[in-house]
């Protein structure tokens, strides 16, 4: 969940490794740190987000400042406390007891104080309460006999247990950077004359579009005369002409446009993203297609059953998914948190179908639990954002969902081009399997071409949201409520409140209130139901009803012109009808919106909120 970058070429390696770590920062913004090889080996390292960093750097101008570099080499972190709190010594990179090898780090060292007993009885001083500091010490370590960077850090992998992304530098041998995976990502941009590696490709774009993605279990070597890629366990190098890619990702893209934040250009993109997610793949027959799922059509269509597996948002569209997978095109699904999946020696079948729903394509629990799925004999198949990430490369087959970089680290635009694409999943299988008539394909269809017109919409009612925000916004407590389609609307509209604005907020059934969370109701506590006109409507006025009747302020997302549900509300937002699979993608907006302005109002970062970071690379 951490950042990483590291440069080597003629450009300032000030400047790139601070502009790589503001383009890395959504991931970890506990503490930042830089490693510039020159003499020696020069390391900066700050508590705090990256600009303290940076402002700090302005001490050292005479090093900064410096023109007698003749080549700029140098790696840099920006941190998601794992082990030891976030502190300038907890900070990355960590170094050795001389001082002449640097590690920065993404992951976990599940055995890191067995080998810190066995690295201190050798007379190692350690200075740091971090996992990552056992691995410079015992490269120094193996470097004593083999006198050879390479083999001292392949030597010391061997040793360690858990999941890394590393960057690695050495004072003996300073032209050189050796990066290293065994679970989280590391990219190398191939530049020229100038090489950049990353944990993620927003920090390489500036640079380069042309990548080699690091797989699982290799070691990078970088150094000015190129890039040699090998097995951690091996001297073989690795041919890499065929695994050159291009980053389709633009600079303009990851910039905020003029927001003030990233998630609310995020929300405001939705009618783009959602057109994206659709474009090519539906016409206004029902006639889908999508064509990285096609050569396994025969194995979905077989099925015994779908699993669907994902974490926190994701896990959400996932519910939904299985709601509209379930009613149209007769499958069953069930639906699980790949955290608790991968634990729990899962009963899987040679011809059961597992999704794997990941924005980053690189969420740590589910790619262990597609792992899992695919050594058990299942076909695998990837629902991600991310084109090149790990879930993409490593599934049998997948759909992208086209909604662009997402840098806010609460989703929005994902999550919704998530349920664009389960719901053309639907229609695609339901028609197959003869469940979806032509004529209800077509009216699907249209209903979801209408989509981002709808959504363009509810996005003029901003205003109207943030006055309601502005009432709300001290209050401690929330609960939201929704049936069918719309109860995963209820658990992510609360999802965002609580990531966003540290807002306590439960989504429920709106049926199961009356088992339990009823008893909370005065009228100090805000209730919001996504109360739309569909299939559980009536149901739902009757939860409203019993919540009215106990004095809660109910904030209700309602069908346009709904004249009952207004009666028994305090606070209305209006969104225009659609078919019931469908609704989710309207009404999740207004509390996309409603949590954002909360959050604002109460001078929290939505962007960086404290705790989190986007692509949950860790377990």
């Amino acid at each position: 969940m951490c950042g990483i970058v590291g440069y080597i070429g003629k450009r300032n390696i000030f400047e790139v490794l601070i502009s790589g770590l503001k383009r890395l920062e959504y991931r970890g913004y506990d503490s930042a740190g830089i490693a510039i090889l020159s003499d020696d080996v020069f390391i900066l390292k700050r508590a705090g987000k990256v600009s303290k960093l940076e402002n700090e750097l302005q001490n050292f101008a005479p090093i900064v400042n410096s023109t007698s570099f003749s080549l700029s080499v140098g790696i840099a972190h920006t941190r998601w406390a794992t082990h030891g709190e976030p502190s300038d010594i907890n900070a990355h990179p960590l170094t050795d007891c001389t001082g002449k090898f640097a590690v920065v780090h993404n992951g976990i060292i599940e055995n890191y104080q067995i080998l810190k007993k066995k690295l201190e009885s050798l007379g190692h001083i350690f200075k740091s309460q971090t996992d990552t500091e056992v691995i410079s010490h015992l490269i120094e370590e193996f470097y004593k006999n083999t006198k050879d960077f390479i083999t001292s850090v392949q030597l010391a992998l061997n040793h360690i247990e858990g999941t890394y992304g590393l960057g690695i530098v050495c004072a003996h041998e300073p032209e050189k950077i050796i990066v290293a995976r065994k679970g989280s990502p590391i990219i190398i941009g191939l530049g020229d004359g100038e090489y950049i590696a990353a944990s993620d490709p927003s920090a390489i774009v500036a640079l380069t579009r042309n990548v080699i993605y690091l797989e699982h279990g290799e070691i990078g070597i970088i150094s000015p005369d190129g890039v040699e890629v090998r097995k951690i366990h091996s001297d073989e190098k690795l041919d890499l002409d065929s695994r050159i890619h291009e980053l389709a990702l633009s600079l303009d893209e990851i910039e905020k446009g003029g927001f003030p934040h990233f998630m609310l250009k995020e929300i405001f993109e939705q009618p783009e993203s959602l057109l994206n997610s659709m474009r090519g793949r539906i016409n206004e027959k029902g006639e889908v297609k999508l064509g990285g799922i096609a050569d396994f059509m025969d194995k979905i269509l077989n099925s015994r059953r779908f699993i669907i597996t994902a974490c926190g948002t994701s896990w959400h569209a996932g519910l939904v998914g299985k709601y509209m997978l379930e009613q149209y095109a007769e499958i069953p699904v069930d639906v699980e948190y790949a955290s608790e999946f991968r634990y729990r020696n899962p009963v899987i079948f040679p011809d059961d179908v597992v999704w794997l729903i990941s924005q980053s394509g690189e969420t740590a629990d589910t790619l262990a639990a597609l792992r899992l799925a695919k050594a058990k004999g299942a076909t695998v198949l990837g629902i991600v954002n991310v084109v090149g990430s790990t879930i993409a490369r490593e599934s049998h087959a997948g759909v992208y969902i086209h909604a662009g970089p997402e840098i806010g680290v609460a989703s929005t635009k994902a999550f919704t081009s998530q349920l664009v694409v389960l719901s053309l999943i639907t229609l695609l299988l339901g028609r197959e399997k003869g469940k979806i008539s032509p004529e209800l394909a077509s009216e699907i269809a249209r209903e979801l071409i209408s989509i981002p017109e709808k959504v363009k919409k509810i996005l003029e009612l901003n205003d109207h949201i943030k006055a309601l925000a502005e009432k709300y916004k001290d209050h401690h407590n929330f609960l939201y409520l929704g049936r069918g389609f719309n109860y995963p609307v209820a658990l992510e509209g609360a999802l965002k409140l609580k990531e966003i604005s540290y807002i306590h907020a439960e989504g429920y059934p709106a049926a199961e209130m009356k088992h339990g969370p009823i008893a909370l109701i005065d009228e100090n506590m805000p209730v919001v139901f996504i109360a739309v006109k569909d299939g559980v409507y009536e149901k739902v006025l009757s939860n409203m009803e019993e919540v009215k009747a106990r004095k809660g302020k109910i904030i209700s997302i309602v069908t346009e012109l709904d004249d009952k549900v207004a009666k028994l509300s305090d606070h209305t937002i209006q969104i225009p009808q659609t078919f019931d699979m469908l609704m989710p993608i309207l009404s999740v907006i207004p509390l996309q919106l409603l949590a954002y302005h909360i959050a604002v109002m109460r001078g929290c970062d939505v962007d960086q909120p404290r705790n989190l970071a986007k692509s949950v690379t860790v377990e």
